[in-house]
């Protein structure tokens, strides 16, 4: 049976004029007294329920950037800036908002004159805001298709000073061929650039992107799908969080690798994903992991379908585990998830130049109707605002 506060407003208002099971209270003519309360109760009711639904809708907000650009990432620093990495017709681009989304910077070339060359195109794959708000850019480009040298099918990396007006030229990280490229910089000077060439590998600088360390392989026994990505952050314990697809015996299982860089113990991983995917062949999809208060959010799709799972800061899944979203991804489209202090969080996902979006509570229960909005391009990509509502720029 239900309780008296599970009872929708209606249920509440029938309960008024007819008993718990139905019957109809002895009430044959009701006084002015009765009829008025009646009234009074109903509208209160009534109102609670539209206020509870607009708290809902009004929690997540859609923003345009000025320019009709694609954006890719979006990440809020500590100062309150908003950092983006947008995708123009001509090249990658970086904006930022001080305001929430209020007002827009003028965009920011990412790609230097100095690295463009006849037919050569970069495109965008990942952005982190480090240490002082220094904004570290990975990018891959065409190379492949103009058939370069292969040292140029690779990861590049540029950044933005603060203060700076231009960001550094772009330089040549890895000079291999790869791809799945992720960034995750931290307030301590701590730049990670991870990436797929066959195996799961990551490229260190621990003097805020000046310099990194040459490429390690996380773990020889590993199998990433390396069609996919990877998706990089730093938890709030300060280790780094790599999350990528398996391929093995072709059961495409979603895995979190955590890495105490400060430490000589080699990384751990844990499976994230529990419905299983075996296919012959790399699925070619995106995924997301991003921090929260006291672990991460993540985001993946399973057989065309989205699924979200909160994790506590050692990976381990948070009840209930992993949530199936109505969202439905495509090959190499964008998943977002991001979580508000109180627990709350959205899941956003880009499938045929629509974004979608749920809002979930802390229990991991939907909150309204799912959302949509057309949006051109691949990328999904939001914010939390200090006051809990979050921003997505379609």
């Amino acid at each position: 049976m239900k309780t008296e506060s599970s009872l929708s407003p209606s249920e509440r208002i029938a309960g008024l004029l007819f008993g718990r099971n139905g019957t109809a209270r002895a009430l044959t003519c009701p006084s002015p007294t009765q009829l008025l309360t009646l009234i009074v109760v109903s509208l209160i009711l009534l109102s609670v329920s539209a206020t509870r639904g607009a708290e809902t809708v009004n929690r997540v907000n859609l923003i345009r950037i000025p320019g009709g650009g694609k954006v890719l990432k979006s990440e809020r620093s500590a100062d309150g800036t908003i950092h983006l990495l947008v995708d123009a017709a001509d090249g990658p681009q970086y904006l930022r908002s001080k305001d929430d989304g209020g007002t827009f910077s003028a965009p920011i070339a990412i790609v230097d004159a100095a690295a463009q060359k006849p037919g050569l195109k970069f495109s965008g794959w990942d952005m982190a805001a480090g240490k002082d708000g220094r904004v570290h850019v990975a990018m891959g480009n065409n190379a492949w298709k103009l058939k370069l040298p292969q040292e140029e099918w690779s990861l590049y990396y540029a950044s933005l000073a603060p203060g700076a007006k231009a960001f550094s030229p772009v330089r040549n990280l890895n000079r291999k061929p790869s791809e799945g490229f992720s960034l995750a910089a931290n307030g301590r000077g701590l730049v990670t650039a991870c990436f797929l060439s066959d195996k799961l590998f990551a490229m260190v600088s621990r003097d805020n992107g000046e310099s990194f360390a040459a490429s390690a392989e996380l773990n020889q026994a590993w199998d990433p799908c390396n069609c996919c990505t990877t998706s990089a952050a730093y938890g709030p314990d300060g280790k780094l969080a790599v999350l990528y697809r398996e391929e093995t015996n072709n059961e495409r299982d979603i895995y979190l690798a955590l890495w105490d860089q400060d430490s000589a113990a080699k990384p751990s991983r844990l499976r994230v994903s529990s419905t299983p995917w075996k296919i012959d062949g790399c699925p070619m999809t995106y995924f997301t992991i991003t921090p929260t208060v006291g672990g991460y959010v993540a985001a993946w799709p399973t057989k065309g379908q989205a699924y979200f799972a909160r994790l506590d800061k050692n990976g381990a899944l948070l009840p209930p585990g992993e949530i199936k979203t109505p969202g439905t991804t495509g090959m190499r489209t964008g998943l977002l998830a991001l979580s508000a202090n109180d627990g709350a969080t959205l899941v956003a996902w880009k499938d045929k130049d629509v974004l979608g979006w749920q809002l979930y509570n802390q229990k991991g229960q939907p909150q309204g109707n799912p959302g949509s909005q057309t949006s051109p391009g691949h990328g999904a990509a939001g914010v939390v605002l200090p006051n809990g509502n979050f921003v997505l720029f379609p």
